[in-house]
């Protein structure tokens, strides 16, 4: 008995540090890779009385009265304050078996539960006929006491199969105020929420009761994938339910048999909690590995879209280089018809001289309007490539509207590109940006610095609900908060602006909560020479 009382003083501990993870998210079969888990963990709420015996005052009495699911049920409670503990004498009556809530429930437990809802397993409510006795101790001060249907005496959470709870009597004394203590339950049916792998267990008459329970108890570890998570802990729990059936079966010792028994049923809930902790693990860890994949992306986006703008800016260059060869040449082309204006002048003065001065003159004029014509020509191909030139900054400026686009909605106008971040990326009446927001702008910086040479002026705006005052001080946090975020990821501080306008530029009607939705919004304004735009607007 050694051994078991060491093994039931470290569960009890771990259950008082570990919050029980069956009381988390469930996993997915196509998360686990398993069947669907036998816990299904979805709990409920319910409320008790909850009394404060004080601490060494002696005995007081309180009773039990039977719940809608047994209204039959009665019984009593002994309370007694004593050095170190509390020891609590149970009798009930009127009872009927558990398994009529179904074939996984086997028994009765006793809980303690705090006012803060910590729920404490005082002990297994063995039924003889339609009554039962239990003396338990505890180190809870403040509980109310309940009995639920369980399919084994060692969990370690309440089921919501409630069947009797304390109530206080005109006479219960030490008591100094009632709380109503709020506590979760494990939802009636979870423990067979998949009834075509649970394979039930049928309680044996002539063989102890707890032998039943640990086979249940080794089932529902087994289909919520202890197997897999708990090998070694599951195991063992096997190894014990094995021995008490040998002790059974081939020694007829029922007492050892009892205590292997016993042993089994809480290694088996000790390999489902460790089951379910598991879960959880891979869970986190495979949300962990999926935000470092988008985060990757999200670079490689970056980088090629600044591959994009390396090689505008080279075609950028290679077009002004053009463009003053035939400045260039349109000057001279200039001057030299200047000259020739001068020489064909000079001619006329000296025709009267020689023929062959005025043919030579005429020959000058003619070689010097062939090369005007040339120096027209080169001056329209410069003014085609301009406009090419141009042509190429309005598609520099629709492709960076399309990607910014895929993150934000963004529209063109004649100040610029206008990037809406709505106020639903912000908490409540805050300025703080949320990890949703953080994300779509740290993609729209990566997009930003793709494009050297933009403006962007960051502006605040909101509905009309509020002060002047606030509505202004609140649009101006939003637009910092912005700007900012956007210098922390990298943007040029100089290129970037922030400016509250309160809710003097709406969009839509105040008089509306879709249009308010639409006014409550931060605009970025996107401008520069790279893309075309000379952008305006009010700078702070």
């Amino acid at each position: 008995m050694k051994p078991l009382g060491l093994l039931l003083l470290a569960l009890g501990t771990l259950a008082a540090q570990v919050p029980n993870p069956t009381q988390q998210k469930a996993l997915t079969p196509a998360e686990t890779g398993q069947p669907m888990p036998i816990f299904h963990v979805t709990v409920i709420s319910r409320t008790t009385k909850a009394v404060n015996y004080h601490h060494r005052t002696g005995s007081t009495h309180i009773d039990f009265r039977g719940t809608e699911l047994m209204p039959a049920a009665i019984g009593e409670a002994k309370v007694d304050s004593q050095m170190g503990s509390t020891k609590v004498e149970t009798t009930l009556r009127h009872m009927t078996p558990a398994a009529q809530y179904g074939p996984e429930y086997m028994t009765y437990v006793l809980w303690g539960i705090t006012p803060e809802g910590r729920a404490a397993n005082l002990g297994e409510v063995v039924l003889e006929g339609d009554h039962a006795k239990l003396l338990s101790t505890t180190d809870l001060q403040t509980f109310g006491l309940i009995v639920t249907a369980e399919p084994y005496f060692a969990v370690t959470q309440p089921s919501d199969v409630v069947v009797a709870e304390n109530f206080i009597r005109t006479d219960t004394a030490g008591t100094i105020e009632q709380v109503d203590a709020n506590y979760h339950l494990l939802q009636r049916g979870q423990y067979v929420w998949n009834r075509t792998q649970y394979r039930p267990v049928r309680i044996n008459p002539k063989g102890p009761l707890q032998l039943s329970e640990a086979e249940n108890a080794v089932e529902i570890a087994r289909l919520a994938g202890a197997e897999r998570y708990a090998a070694d802990t599951f195991h063992k729990a096997v190894v014990d339910l094995q021995n008490a059936e040998d002790f059974l079966n081939r020694g007829r010792n029922r007492k050892e048999s009892e205590t292997d028994a016993r042993e089994a049923a809480q290694m088996a809930e000790d390999a489902r909690i460790i089951t379910f902790r598991k879960m959880q693990e891979e869970e986190q860890a495979n949300e962990r590995a999926a935000a470092a994949q988008r985060q990757a992306e999200a670079q490689a986006q970056a980088q090629q879209a600044a591959e994009q703008a390396r090689m505008e800016q080279e075609r950028r260059a290679q077009a002004d280089a053009a463009r003053q060869a035939a400045e260039r040449a349109r000057h001279d082309a200039e001057l030299a018809t200047a000259q020739a204006q001068q020489a064909a002048a000079q001619a006329a003065q000296d025709r009267a001289a020689a023929d062959a001065a005025r043919a030579a003159a005429l020959a000058q004029q003619q070689s010097a309007q062939a090369e005007a014509d040339r120096a027209r020509l080169a001056a329209q191909q410069a003014d085609r490539e301009r406009q090419q030139a141009e042509a190429e900054k309005t598609q520099l400026r629709e492709r960076l509207r399309q990607q910014l686009n895929l993150i934000l909605e963004t529209r063109e106008t004649a100040r610029g590109l206008i990037v809406n971040i709505s106020d639903v990326l912000f908490d409540f009446n805050k300025y703080t940006l949320k990890p949703g927001a953080r994300e779509k702008m740290a993609k729209v910086s990566g997009i930003l610095l793709a494009y050297p040479g933009l403006k962007i002026q960051v502006e605040g705006h909101t509905d009309s609900i509020g002060s002047d005052e606030y509505n202004q001080r609140l649009s101006e946090q939003r637009a910092d908060a912005v700007r900012d975020y956007l210098a922390a990821q990298g943007v040029p501080s100089g290129s970037v602006t922030a400016v509250g306008l309160g809710k003097a530029q709406p969009v839509a009607s105040n008089d509306t909560a879709a249009g308010r939705q639409q006014n409550r919004r931060v605009e970025l304004v996107v401008s520069g020479e790279p893309i075309g735009v000379e952008g305006t607007g009010q700078m702070r």
